[in-house]
């Protein structure tokens, strides 16, 4: 039997920490081996026959058991200096790579690909890629936004975020919006059904059927959805609308609208009607700013879920889907619950406009910076 030079004692915690480690599905192989090694230390296994058990060399079961014994059972995890695979490239070649992907464009195009930037920079487009995840770089994906630059935005804000953390008592908070121009597509083909392995399919051309406008409130609180369609969308459908609200919920709540600055809303026959109504309160958010109308947020969820993806031979088609859609999901509402304050929107909105500013107008690259030439 061989001779055990660096004895292992461990307590009962930390020798369930290597096991739960060692059976874990996403420790890596190498970590697992090192807990397996030590395991067996702790069992009394001969070295020699743990070596062999585990296919490893003796000096390597040593080498764990005195790093456990010295250091502690987090060395499993650790490499040692000087250990492990060796960077290709060096750092220069790795910054190089980043600063371009920042600051430049490739000739005659808007982004940068992998390839593209592999080219340039005379690596492979795996390092590229490597490099691009461990510093979290999408140049291929964009999103879009808009600052709104209404005068009152810091009021308007307030009064619609302090609706939804805060709402009144006796009193009804509702989303309302139009979605306008809801087209009825009907697609030139049959698609093929989803199967295993084979996701459904349409057809990329489509024939147009006409349109409609779809009127919603969305209650804040239950989230519960009224809505209608209409043929077109004006100050006349708006207040039918308006009317249907009325029938719609008790006369002794307040209703509170959150609304946006649309001709249509402000119209001189609709705010008579609202007068002659003063259970309606009027919110309305700043411009440029449809992202603080809950109602948006479910108009997508009709968008992905029912519109998109669906074939219609007629605009009646059209509003069907929409009313069983609307019916599914007043079966079980799920509210979407505001959670950002005013003070993390107003620091998030300053932080875009310090970047708009360091930015030439017509131009991407940022104030005070030379735009270097494509590698």
């Amino acid at each position: 039997m061989s001779k055990t030079r660096f004895p292992v004692v461990l307590s009962a915690g930390d020798q369930g920490q290597l096991e739960q480690w060692e059976s874990t599905h996403g420790t890596p192989q190498q970590v697992a081996l090192r807990c397996r090694i030590v395991l067996g230390a702790l069992a009394g296994e001969p070295n020699q026959a743990l070596a062999a058990r585990l296919q490893v060399s003796r000096p390597t079961v040593n080498l764990w058991r005195k790093r456990v014994r010295d250091l502690g059972i987090g060395q499993v995890w650790e490499i040692a200096p000087g250990r492990g695979r060796k960077p290709h490239y060096d750092q220069a070649t790795r910054d190089a790579i980043i600063n371009a992907t920042l600051q430049t464009k490739p000739k005659g195009m808007t982004h940068w690909s992998c390839r593209t930037m592999a080219a340039a920079q005379k690596v492979s487009k795996d390092t590229v890629n490597r490099l691009w995840q461990r510093h979290q770089l999408q140049p291929h994906l964009s999103r879009t936004f808009k600052l709104s630059r209404d005068a009152k935005f810091l009021e308007k804000l307030t009064d619609v975020v302090g609706l939804y953390l805060n709402p009144p008592q006796k009193a009804l908070v509702l989303g309302l919006d139009a979605k306008s121009q809801i087209q009825a597509l009907d697609r030139t083909q049959p698609g093929l059904p989803l199967k295993k392995g084979r996701c459904g399919t349409m057809t990329h051309d489509c024939k147009r059927n006409g349109t409609t406008t779809l009127f919603a409130a969305l209650n804040v609180l239950d989230g519960q959805v009224v809505g209608e369609c209409h043929a077109r969308h004006r100050h006349q459908e708006w207040l039918k609308f308006l009317r249907r609200l009325d029938r719609e919920f008790p006369q002794d709540i307040e209703l509170h609208l959150v609304m946006d600055n649309s001709g249509t809303h402000k119209a001189p026959h609709v705010r008579a009607w609202l007068k002659k109504h003063p259970r309606f309160i009027c919110h309305f958010i700043p411009t440029s700013s449809s992202w603080l109308n809950l109602v948006e947020r479910w108009f997508a969820e009709l968008t992905k879920k029912a519109i998109r993806r669906g074939s219609f031979v007629s605009v009646p088609d059209l509003k069907v889907a929409i009313g069983q859609f609307l019916a599914a999901w007043n079966l079980k509402p799920k509210p979407f619950i505001w959670t950002a304050k005013v003070d993390d929107i107003i620091q998030k909105l300053e932080r875009a406009r310090a970047k708009l500013e360091e930015i030439k107008p017509g131009c991407t690259q940022p104030r005070g910076k030379k735009k270097a030439n494509p590698a």
